[in-house]
């Protein structure tokens, strides 16, 4: 097969679209992260990369917390617009119709439409150019009651999760098969 080579570039696509809830002195923001990813299982950690241009760059460094809300296919538009208008200039809580809620161990609110949210508190961060990577200790978990089976198991694949590619938001698609499915044996 016949390949280009390009300089440098991240195309690690998709990735999860996400937006991430914070607060400080009173004020509240969202901002849409596309680079947030897991980090350790054991202490659960995951990492986000934010502009230190942001306005919730400066919220983050200043205290430490955030939540990060998945997204699915209802919340899209939402997602979408706090990733492209500054919490500088509006409430995007109020813009967008979306309600916070008391998370647990932080005092930056939740976004209740989302099926998980995810509270944080920054564990470390690295300067690395254009972002700064910030590593944080998942503190609390809020999931929807709606997608829990009668085995108490979290369907989070039925929430209608949304990635991001190159530009473009998508819904996750059909399940190729479960871990480990290529070495089973078969029946």
């Amino acid at each position: 097969m016949a390949k280009q080579i390009w300089k440098p570039w991240i195309l690690l696509n998709p990735v999860p679209a996400v937006m991430v809830s914070l607060a400080d002195k009173g004020r509240t923001n969202i901002i849409t992260v596309a680079w947030a990813g897991t980090v350790c299982t054991n202490p659960p950690m995951l990492s986000i990369s934010v502009r230190p241009s942001r306005c919730s760059y400066h919220m983050i460094e200043e205290t430490g917390e955030f939540v990060v809300n998945l997204t699915t296919r209802a919340l899209v538009r939402a997602c979408d617009y706090c990733g492209v208008v500054s919490g500088r200039d509006v409430d995007k809580f109020q813009q967008t119709k979306l309600t916070p809620f008391y998370m647990e161990q932080v005092r930056a609110p939740g976004i209740a439409e989302s099926p998980v949210s995810l509270a944080c508190r920054v564990r470390s961060k690295a300067e690395l150019g254009s972002h700064t990577m910030f590593v944080a200790d998942v503190v609390s978990v809020a999931a929807e009651d709606a997608y829990m089976d009668e085995n108490g198991r979290f369907r989070i694949n039925e929430t209608g999760l949304v990635m991001y590619s190159h530009g473009e938001y998508f819904a996750m698609g059909d399940s190729l098969g479960k871990f480990g499915f290529s070495v089973r044996k078969r029946r």
